[in-house]
């Protein structure tokens, strides 16, 4: 891609108030798709397009959310900037298979954050797994979306572009006291080694996989698994389904189903609907 049409496709993708981690990801697939054909962006058929796909799907074995975000990046960039009407270019559907998020109970979530010795890094465990936050959401706060006085945590423009209040759990208020004492952040709630720069999801990450390795937990995948615990425990408490849904910010009650795996514990306590056939009857 050209200067002239890299500047002019970012602008483009600025003007369509697309968010800044997917300006990156399509212009990064468009500068893929340019160094696999050796050939500017704009001057390819639909067939070398397809091509470059199939490379990734077949020989890269690319994930297939991966693949999808190179589709929507060459969408956008042939159908939508360049105004090609003939764009004919495909991945695969999404296969059936799905893998279930690996919980955490409320003791090992607890070993997690009694296993962190450092505040910020307590703190902001706990306020992820307590308001049910993302990772991205949670570097990028500031101090002032802290409102203690209503107990509700404001994330401004998250997935989608979406403003949301969620819950702030005492605990976590009182965690982010210490850490303000300790620490005085100051544009970023979460700052990195620079206290005008936010701290990065990478760290975040490395931040849950040390504490989970001190408490000697060995379930769960990355830091996102406190969200699935946060949704999950939340409906074991007896929340409604509605009030979780807009706690984590979803448009979709359907999304939110996707996200609330009973635990074992949970389950167990649930009696079969044949026992209840054969209860006895007391007089």
């Amino acid at each position: 891609m050209g200067r002239k049409y890299q500047n002019n496709f970012e602008n483009y993708l600025i003007v369509q108030r697309v968010a800044e981690r997917t300006k990156k990801a399509y212009l990064q697939a468009v500068h893929g798709l340019e160094a696999f054909q050796g050939q500017p962006a704009d001057r390819l058929s639909n067939e070398q397009i397809q091509d470059y796909l199939i490379f990734c799907i077949q020989e890269k074995e690319l994930a297939w959310s991966t693949c999808n975000v190179l589709f929507c990046a060459l969408k956008k960039y042939y159908s939508g900037y360049l105004g090609r009407d003939e764009s004919k270019f495909s991945i695969p559907p999404r296969p059936r298979s799905r893998q279930l998020p690996m919980l955490l109970s409320p003791d090992e979530v607890r070993s997690i954050l009694l296993a962190t010795c450092n505040i910020k890094h307590k703190s902001l465990l706990a306020l992820i797994y307590g308001s049910g936050l993302r990772v991205s959401e949670a570097v990028n706060l500031e101090p002032h979306h802290i409102e203690s006085n209503r107990m509700m945590v404001r994330v401004e423009q998250s997935k989608g572009r979406k403003d949301r209040y969620t819950v702030l759990a005492p605990k976590s208020l009182d965690l982010l006291r210490e850490y303000w004492r300790s620490d005085r952040p100051e544009k970023w709630l979460f700052f990195g080694r620079d206290k005008n720069v936010s701290m990065s999801i990478a760290t975040a990450q490395k931040v849950f996989y040390n504490a989970k390795e001190k408490a000697g937990v060995t379930k769960g995948r990355g830091i996102h698994t406190l969200r699935h615990c946060f949704a999950s425990h939340a409906l074991e408490q007896g929340v409604e389904m509605y009030i979780i849904k807009r706690w984590l910010g979803h448009t979709s009650i359907t999304t939110t189903c996707g996200y609330l795996h009973l635990s074992p514990s949970h389950l167990s306590k649930i009696k079969s609907p044949l026992d209840l056939l054969y209860k006895e009857v007391t007089p």
